[in-house]
């Protein structure tokens, strides 16, 4: 597969990134900066020796002074070394330090707040369709997901299955982040149900027959671990009774495919409806970060049962959009939208779809889903114009 340029920029300061594993994080570092001193974590006997005296660091860099850059990958293995980069961060500020982690659990309290102000937080996602461009298919992207060590894999299918298990031997096994590992399997399959649903946490912990702290508990760590996200309902200047739940995602579409069991009576529209959905939101999610502009994420569901999939906010974005994994569109696919509408005369709206043609329904734009996942560009404000120029 050729080289693909990612979205991800330079913030030209000492930043921390971070990623799920097989997103492409040590790619896009060795691509950026190829004459790094480069630490690698996951080398067994580089851990060992930083893990016995972390201090070891300063000496290193004292050692090397044309290395401008220090890239540390997969710091969270150490957490004990931010204290020696912050100290190097003073005395060297000629120095930017890069700082990779694909599990935010143990960075959280510690590293993060250490260096607030001193490192810009990035984060790396799945491939986005606009990266691919003409390589993009969605077809195989709603089945196999778009992870770049899955995509670029010889055996995708192979690959991907195997990637719920690395998690789970390397993370949470390896950092005894959960005391049961099979329980946290088990849970992993029953919220894989949940994802693009709202999200009830007591139904989960009866799935799993445990208590629902412990469900919330694994959620962290689902969090932690980048594997997943929630997001809220918007309910800024609430007119109507509004739905307090938040709605679960996967951080891409092939794990939650790998997750998900399936059997003879598991509706083939649900699955794929559920598929297009979180594709959609893992390319918002990306978007958002990768435009580094100040917006969130939301749905939008009324008691009455009104629902809108995603609202994107910011400064400059006010986007609502309803997803259908339908070839067809009618007035009533649209009613949520327009409902929306009356609330919030200010937002855009538009209807994501499997059609191929654009269509005007009721005075919605609605988009064939390939033309809008290629419209989602960080270059770009998240905007009809912008999407569809």
């Amino acid at each position: 597969m050729t080289t693909v340029s990612r979205f991800l920029k330079d913030p030209g300061t000492s930043f921390f990134l971070f990623g799920p594993r097989g997103t492409g994080k040590s790619t896009w570092l060795r691509q950026q900066f190829p004459d790094a001193l480069w630490l690698d974590l996951l080398d067994r006997e580089t851990y060992r020796i930083y893990a016995a005296k972390p201090e070891r660091l300063s000496e290193v860099v004292m050692a090397n002074p044309e290395k401008q850059n220090i890239v540390l990958d997969e710091v969270q293995k150490i957490p004990e070394l931010l204290d020696t980069v912050h100290y190097l961060m003073e005395k060297l500020p000629d120095r930017r330090f890069i700082l990779t982690g694909s599990s935010a659990r143990k960075l959280k309290r510690s590293g993060v707040d250490l260096l607030a102000g001193r490192a810009a937080n990035l984060s790396m996602h799945p491939f986005m369709a606009a990266e691919l461009r003409a390589e993009f298919s969605l077809d195989d992207a709603l089945q196999l997901g778009l992870i770049p060590v899955v995509y670029s894999s010889k055996n995708k299918v192979k690959s991907l299955n195997a990637y719920a298990g690395l998690y789970i031997e390397q993370e949470v096994k390896a950092e005894s982040l959960v005391r049961d590992v099979g329980s946290f399997a088990r849970f992993l399959e029953a919220i894989s149900f949940s994802h693009a649903s709202v999200l009830n946490v007591s139904s989960v912990a009866r799935e799993c027959q445990v208590n629902r702290n412990t469900v919330q508990g694994y959620l962290e760590v689902l969090e932690d671990l980048l594997l997943g996200f929630q997001i809220p309902v918007f309910s800024k200047h609430a007119k109507r009774h509004l739905v307090q739940h938040t709605k679960f995602y996967f951080f891409d579409v092939g794990v939650f495919r790998s997750i998900r069991p399936s059997g003879p009576l598991d509706r083939p529209e649900e699955l794929a409806g559920a598929a297009l959905e979180g594709l959609i939101a893992q390319h918002l999610q990306a978007w958002i970060a990768y435009n580094h502009e100040e917006s969130t994420l939301f749905f939008w569901r009324t008691k009455s049962g009104n629902e809108v999939d995603f609202v994107v906010y910011g400064p400059r974005a006010f986007l609502a959009i309803e997803i259908k994994n339908s070839r067809n569109v009618h007035r009533c696919d649209v009613r949520p939208l327009r409902t929306f509408k009356q609330d919030y005369e200010q937002a855009q709206t538009c209807l994501v779809y499997r059609g191929k043609e654009r269509m005007l329904v009721d005075g919605v734009m609605c988009i064939p889903c390939e033309e809008f996942l290629a419209g989602i560009h960080p270059a770009n404000e998240l905007t009809l114009s912008a999407i569809l120029q």
